[in-house]
């Protein structure tokens, strides 16, 4: 079943997208979509890449409403810094050694680093290694390390069980 539907989720979305972008529900859209919803996937699945699979979706449903507070929280934290004390700011350029090396949690690190505020992910270095980071608060690069590191890092190690 894999070797004929490689991506069922994929095709769905394209299927969905067809019929959206036609705006129309008739045989002929539907059959039309269908058959590029299958074939696209179909044509390119040698080329898909094989990313970690979610070994403990249960742990990513907390790790995504931890996420989720952390951007809530970190969004006050920073304009409190703007507004209160902006001398205290020690902007900070430094790199986050990782211990994990599969592309999707790394992936999924860096963009976490990038949606709370505050810190950027500027790149991913070569063999991923670490990340290099642009932080803007009031800790010092050793401390951000190791919140990221015991609040995200091990978290995804934990959920990918990498």
């Amino acid at each position: 079943m894999k070797k004929l539907f490689p991506t069922p989720l994929l095709s769905f979305f394209l299927l969905t997208l067809w019929v959206l972008l036609f705006n129309s529900v008739s045989p002929g859209v539907v059959i039309l979509g269908a058959l590029f919803s299958w074939f696209i996937p179909f044509l390119f699945r040698d080329a898909w890449p094989n990313f970690a699979k979610v070994k403990r979706p249960d742990l990513a449903i907390v790790y995504f409403f931890i996420l989720l507070n952390d951007i809530v929280v970190a969004n006050f934290k920073v304009a409190g810094m703007i507004l209160g004390k902006p001398r205290s700011i020690k902007p900070a350029l430094f790199v986050f050694p990782l211990d994990m090396k599969e592309e999707l949690p790394v992936t999924l690190l860096a963009s976490t680093i990038t949606l709370t505020p505050g810190t950027v992910s500027c790149e991913i270095t070569r063999g991923r290694k670490g990340i290099l980071i642009h932080a803007f608060s009031e800790e010092s690069p050793e401390e951000v390390i190791k919140t990221i590191r015991n609040r995200y890092e091990r978290r995804l190690k934990e959920i990918f069980q990498c």
